[in-house]
């Protein structure tokens, strides 16, 4: 496997530490963006204590500052003490992503992890694929202790190191990222481990080697996320549409969008399926502009926007912007710290003839996040189609709008999120999308329970 493949599976984890992952910080370093950190957080956050108290993330800080006994850390123990801090916001659009270059290193140095991919469903720790050579261990055996830990104890240890609203985003996001990947993040490398499963009502342990990251992990595993632009008929009268990534090149986005409605004009197609499932989210005008192609009247993607501007962020507009746009120009017209309400014009639905007039039901599942979130809730507000399986994890209305910087001295990636936004029909709640029609989605199997079941009860009808 080339390192540059392994770069492209692991480029939405990756941050800006390339040019100094082997390094380590001296102490006053790591304590000056430390403190850089806080303060810049709740500069820049629309409201950095919306999910903590001020006083509980400023104790978290004072804890954090004085566990630094070392004279220096090294790049990993650095990012992993600022997740502490960020994570205590409780807010998924905050956060230090997973350190993909670190663990790129790593890999290439001739890293190893642990053997078992899990996924979380009813509080439980269940095996998902099992890399190891020990072939009697079952798909669907609970994990209850590794190396003598109860599996709760080595979660709550994985926890300050992810940032997200609730308990049920931690673990989707665990599972995202993968907790072979975390287990290696937290707890280093290890080379032997004694795991206590149960199969079946009866416990049993195993001993397990590590495997080989790159051979026996990497490359024979797949991705939680499906960013990949996916068109095709399932049948003669229901087509398939996965938008992929909704952010990156919006052109070329258009023209494969255009591309998939015109082959179902030419099919005279009655059923669409939009699939949202595994879907990392991206910019609303790539959510507006497949919408535009289901809408039968002039739409939004929210109910209300509120930003903040702050000088972190006038720096980032007037450097990487075009400040011609109303969206960014508001910013700077907008005293730092000040929050402040930003409305868009309405979206046009595409012309009657290019427009699909038809059955259209949207996938949603656990995975599915951030834009692609809030284009299932506005899609399902304005009643242009029918949600299909499981709740998002995460909430359409939400802390958003992210936006990046770098602390100054390790040059450590920091996203913030920068605005709140409210779902299309107002409702303020703080849950994950409900669909209209539910199915679970296990991912203990390669089924795919969702698509298969919808596609079964369509062909009834």
């Amino acid at each position: 496997m080339s390192k540059y493949i392994l770069t492209i599976v692991l480029s939405i984890w990756t941050f800006s530490l390339a040019s100094q992952n082997s390094k380590t910080f001296s102490k006053q370093t790591v304590l000056s963006d430390l403190e850089t950190l806080r303060t810049s957080l709740v500069e820049t956050h629309l409201n950095a204590f919306a999910y903590t108290s001020e006083a509980d993330f400023n104790s978290t800080f004072q804890d954090l500052r004085g566990s630094i006994e070392k004279d220096s850390l090294s790049a990993l123990e650095t990012v992993n003490l600022y997740q502490k801090l960020i994570s205590k916001l409780n807010n998924g659009h905050t956060e230090i992503p997973f350190p993909g270059q670190l663990y790129i290193d790593y890999a290439y140095a001739g890293g190893t992890l642990f053997p078992l991919e899990l996924a979380f469903e009813g509080n439980k720790a269940l095996i998902r694929k099992n890399w190891s050579s020990e072939s009697s261990i079952e798909i669907g055996s609970e994990v209850i202790a590794i190396n003598g830990q109860p599996i709760n104890d080595i979660l709550k240890q994985i926890y300050p190191h992810i940032s997200a609203e609730r308990h049920a985003f931690k673990l989707a996001k665990m599972e995202l990222i993968s907790f072979p990947r975390l287990y290696w993040q937290v707890f280093g490398e290890i080379q032997d481990f004694k795991v206590t499963i149960i199969n079946k009502g009866r416990a049993q342990s195993f001993k397990l080697r590590a495997v080989n990251l790159i051979d026996d992990f990497e490359m024979k595993r797949n991705e939680v996320y499906n960013i990949e632009r996916q068109f095709e008929f399932k049948t003669s009268d229901i087509a398939y549409l996965n938008p992929g990534e909704l952010s990156g090149n919006l052109e070329a986005y258009k023209v494969f969008i255009d591309s998939s409605f015109q082959q179902i004009r030419s099919h005279k197609t009655k059923t669409l399926i939009i699939d949202l499932r595994n879907n990392p989210g991206g910019q609303d005008d790539f959510g507006d502009y497949l919408v535009s192609y289901i809408a039968d009247h002039p739409f939004q993607w929210t109910s209300d926007l509120i930003l903040k501007s702050s000088q972190r962020l006038k720096d980032d507009v007037l450097k990487h912007r075009d400040t011609t746009q109303a969206y960014w120009k508001s910013f700077l017209s907008h005293k730092n710290g000040e929050s402040y309400k930003f409305s868009f014009e309405d979206y046009q639905p595409q012309a009657k003839n290019k427009r699909f007039i038809g059955n259209v039901y949207v996938l949603i599942n656990r995975q599915s996040h951030s834009q692609s979130t809030v284009t299932a809730a506005q899609i399902q507000d304005y009643g242009f189609a029918t949600l299909v399986g499981e709740p998002t994890t995460e909430s359409p209305n939400l802390y958003g709008s992210q936006f990046t910087y770098y602390l100054p001295e390790t040059g450590i990636e920091i996203k913030v999120a920068k605005g709140y936004i409210t779902r299309v029909d107002g409702n303020s709640e703080e849950h994950g999308v409900m669909p209209d029609i539910r199915i679970q989605d296990h991912l203990l199997d390669d089924q795919d329970e969702i698509l298969e079941s919808l596609m079964q009860s369509l062909s009834l009808k």
